[in-house]
């Protein structure tokens, strides 16, 4: 039964991200907000949802470095779904192409993960109410950097640049937002049984609670966001594809600060071990190899200097990101 409504689960889920891509796609160019503000903040949020809840739910049970794991596990997987789609659509160079318009967006992924671990280790006692001064400070980084990425699209979006024609087939802004909605409404309802059942089927392996957060349930609730990339990507629409993989780095942290509120017992931050450091830091680095290689390659001049950076930036994340589940692997089974 377990893996009944796991397979089950997981199927609904991929159908909803799916409608969730074409539905944000349609919103981008209906609005002339663009790709990347769409997929950075609108895409990114609902597809990070199922991170969210998981949080919630975790709390609940009791296992804080579930939560924590997830999420951070959740960073990783995505820059490694990101390096995938550089090494699968090789001819479109996506990384070299994205890096200039989204060095914004990987910047403050960086930095609320860099918090959010500084947090973590420097146990912080000062609340507000029942809340941790430090969930509050990650959450009003959050708001802040979301309000200079959008002040930076109205910028963008005021360039007197001719509107780009719509096709008659492309659904109204209205249905557009009732679907959007509706998928995520699905999201949301679904995701619960989704992450109850494989917590079930990892719990029997005797793992730590951590571990199963990274490894496990960091990628099925990180489905919404493989399917959404891809989707985008096959049409295209790479812009929409690296912001909802950078813009989901980015509320996962929010979602971390978000989780505090729920958390009565007292800081929530102060409950997480420090061996989840090892996935923030993978999480932090995989985030800084793909927005600094990209950098290089964008300012590479010569073409032998652009040979030598093709891909490498792309096999470094891959490679990383195994590398650090072998070794939250290791450090599982022991735990």
């Amino acid at each position: 039964m377990t893996w009944v409504m796991f397979v089950g689960s997981a199927a609904v889920i991929v159908f909803a991200a799916t409608q969730l891509a074409g539905y944000g796609d349609v919103i981008a160019l209906r609005t002339r907000l663009g790709g990347m503000f769409v997929g950075t903040l609108l895409l990114a949020g609902a597809t990070s949802l199922p991170e969210l809840l998981t949080g919630i739910n975790a709390i609940d049970q009791g296992v804080p470095n579930l939560t924590v794991g997830n999420i951070f596990g959740s960073c990783m997987f995505n820059m490694f779904l990101l390096a995938g789609l550089d090494l699968f659509y090789w001819r479109s160079r996506i990384l070299r192409r994205l890096a200039m318009q989204h060095a914004l967006s990987a910047g403050i992924a960086v930095t609320l993960t860099g918090l959010s671990m500084f947090f973590i280790l420097a146990q912080f006692t000062a609340k507000i109410g029942w809340m941790g001064l430090d969930s509050l400070f990650l959450i009003g980084v959050y708001i802040a950097m979301t309000r200079v990425m959008f002040g930076g699209n109205q910028e963008t979006s005021a360039d007197p640049l001719p509107a780009p024609e719509i096709p008659d087939d492309v659904p109204t802004l209205r249905r557009a937002l009732i679907g959007f909605g509706g998928a995520t409404l699905v999201l949301v309802l679904i995701t619960p049984l989704l992450v109850r059942s494989s917590v079930d089927i990892a719990e029997s392996t005797g793992m730590t609670a951590g571990f199963v957060g990274v490894a496990l349930v960091a990628i099925i609730t990180s489905l919404p966001e493989v399917i959404t990339t891809i989707s985008a990507a096959r049409i295209g629409a790479y812009d929409l594809a690296a912001g909802n993989l950078f813009g989901s780095n980015i509320f996962n942290i929010f979602a971390l600060g978000l989780t505090d509120i729920f958390y009565t017992d007292g800081r929530f931050l102060a409950e997480v071990s420090d061996d989840m450091m090892l996935a923030g830091i993978m999480a932090l680095l995989l985030t800084h190899i793909a927005l600094m290689g990209n950098m290089i390659r964008n300012l590479a001049t010569g073409q032998e200097v652009r040979r030598l950076v093709v891909h490498v930036d792309a096999l470094l994340i891959a490679g990383g990101y195994l590398i650090g589940m072998w070794l939250l692997f290791d450090r599982g089974l022991i735990g």
